[in-house]
């Protein structure tokens, strides 16, 4: 016998929303995480036509002196961290208050290698108003981190955010 949860209707659910008021500095979640895969590294590679021998010719990267291994693309690893964060339970609620990404600025602390599993840290660094009343700025910063606890990558994403309607 198995039970099924029956899911809130849709106005209750609308009751859940994250508006421009709740996003204040400092707090805090975490994704889930995922590991980048050899297969990963290649598609990427082809997508974007960045066939950099740094990350897809192991007998070359194998003897770069830093890290003798082939590197995980830097914008694959954003992309991955944007995704991760848009999987979370925050971004599900926030989504519909959502009108635009205005900048996405990155630091690349550390390499990250094919087999890396990565889950990525949030915060709210900063929430600013606009001269229109029924939108803010919100600003995040994402940190991806390894299974060895290492930040990887570090980016501060501002994006438009709806404000609460007058009541």
């Amino acid at each position: 016998m198995t039970n099924f949860v029956e899911a809130p209707p849709p106005a209750e659910l609308a009751a859940l929303r994250y508006w421009w008021e709740d996003l204040k500095p400092g707090l805090r979640w975490r994704t889930t995480s995922r590991t980048i895969t050899e297969a990963d590294v290649v598609q990427f590679a082809t997508y974007s036509g960045d066939l950099n021998r740094a990350h897809v010719d192991a007998e070359y990267a194998a003897q770069l002196p830093l890290y003798g291994q082939r590197l995980v693309h830097g914008m694959l690893v954003v992309s991955y961290m944007a995704g991760l964060s848009t999987r979370t339970m925050v971004n599900q609620m926030l989504e519909p208050s959502l009108l635009g990404l205005l900048e996405v600025r990155c630091q690349f602390p550390a390499p990250t290698f094919i087999g890396d599993t990565l889950a990525v840290d949030i915060e709210v660094m900063e929430q600013k108003e606009t001269s229109r009343p029924e939108r803010g700025v919100v600003t995040f910063k994402r940190t991806a981190v390894n299974q060895r606890g290492q930040a990887v990558v570090e980016c501060l994403v501002t994006q438009l955010v709806m404000r609460r309607p007058a009541a």
